[in-house]
């Protein structure tokens, strides 16, 4: 009885901690050198690559992309270094 108390807790505990710590999140960035619907191809398919990323929306048109992704896997800096890696510099939108 207490092993299979003391298992059920660790099972517990390990499942618990994995998902309290990884979130989906949304962030708005600002592209303000994208010009023509290459550069918003190009910065899509490179965001897209970053793993963790699950989706990517880009407006050529507002200059920006919004990129939902696990923050477990990636986080803003590393999407902000993918497009400035392909000449598109971007920042979080205000």
């Amino acid at each position: 009885m207490r092993l299979s108390l003391g298992i059920v807790a660790t099972a517990t505990a390990l499942m618990m901690s994995g998902a309290a710590l990884a979130a989906e999140q949304t962030v708005r960035l600002a592209v303000d050198s994208m010009w023509c619907a290459g550069c918003s191809y190009i910065v899509k398919q490179t965001l897209a690559s970053v793993p963790g990323v699950a989706a990517v929306d880009v407006s050529m048109a507002e200059k920006a992309a919004v990129v939902t992704f696990d923050d477990a896997e990636t986080d803003v800096a590393r999407l902000t270094e993918a497009t400035a890696g392909v000449g598109f510099p971007s920042r979080v939108a205000e």
